[in-house]
């Protein structure tokens, strides 16, 4: 098991002018990086990819839907620039040197149309990502899927309709990204949902309940570190929150408060915590 930090507790546009931030995770003890891809166009991968090597610390990619990109959209000509959006962000993720992406891709993040999605939905969500799974493989890729909390998608919100789009995808490189933030809204049992994902679970987000330090709250991180070494998962807990830096970001996110004194104590402080907790299970 490793862990990391995403560079949205600082920052959207993760580029040079962060490079410095780098040294200092390193000298925490984090084995990695989460780099934020909206636009794959203004990534520039090289110098990301050098300056991460050079501090020893591998990289994933999270990613979100920009405007306008909607791979379930009823407009085709939408759907078929989103699926080209979600290869051009694939390359990108393979240019940094991250074998994983993962985020809620299957919908824009607070698109809240007022009822529940629909079959054709559901089915433009399966034909895009069956596409994927050629460009997916092609890149040493693997696609995790996030479900988010009801505010914020009406597409997927808990880990079973998670793991039943992935099983009709029935792709190897498609499987699911669980945070625990959007789990502690949306499971009854936060650590049975784990458990459930089973070895669909690709990658995981650690955060507290309020987004704040992990071990601040009352997220059940002891549960989740037991269910996932009963499934076997070896992967990334990556802590992740956001609020400092980006003033829409926050709004997307409804935060309205500092979370902890500053953005380095998330990470910072929430690391040897995750450490004791699921380092203790394995």
């Amino acid at each position: 098991m490793k862990f990391a930090v995403n560079a949205l507790i600082w920052t959207t546009e993760f580029d040079h002018r962060s490079f410095s931030l780098l040294p200092r995770l390193r000298q925490h003890g984090f084995d990695g990086f989460e780099v934020p891809v909206f636009h794959p166009a203004a990534i520039q991968a090289e110098p990301i990819r050098r300056a991460l090597a050079a501090n020893e610390l591998e990289c994933t990619v999270c990613s979100i839907l920009p405007e306008g990109m909607n791979p379930v959209s009823d407009d085709a000509e939408i759907r078929r620039r989103t699926r080209q959006h979600l290869v051009d962000t694939i390359k990108v993720t393979a240019d940094l040197g991250s074998t994983l992406m993962g985020g809620p891709v299957y919908s824009p993040v607070g698109y809240l149309p007022g009822r529940r999605r629909t079959s054709d939905e559901w089915k433009w969500a399966v034909e895009c990502f069956q596409t994927l799974g050629e460009p997916l493989q092609q890149n040493g890729i693997t696609l995790a899927l996030e479900p988010l909390n009801r505010f914020e998608t009406y597409f997927l919100n808990i880990a079973a309709d998670a793991i039943k789009l992935c099983t009709e995808i029935n792709h190897p490189s498609i499987g699911v990204l669980l945070d625990t933030f959007h789990t502690n809204i949306e499971e009854k049992d936060v650590a049975a949902a784990f458990h459930q994902t089973g070895t669909m679970l690709k990658h995981v987000h650690a955060c507290e309940n309020d987004r704040g330090i992990p071990g601040t709250g009352h997220v059940d991180f002891v549960g989740i570190a037991a269910a996932l070494k009963h499934i076997g998962y070896a992967g990334w807990i990556t802590i992740e929150s956001f609020g400092y830096s980006h003033k829409e970001l926050a709004a997307a996110a409804a935060i309205w408060r500092d979370l902890a004194p500053t953005p380095e104590a998330v990470a910072f402080d929430g690391l040897p915590f995750l450490n004791r907790t699921f380092r203790s299970e394995v």
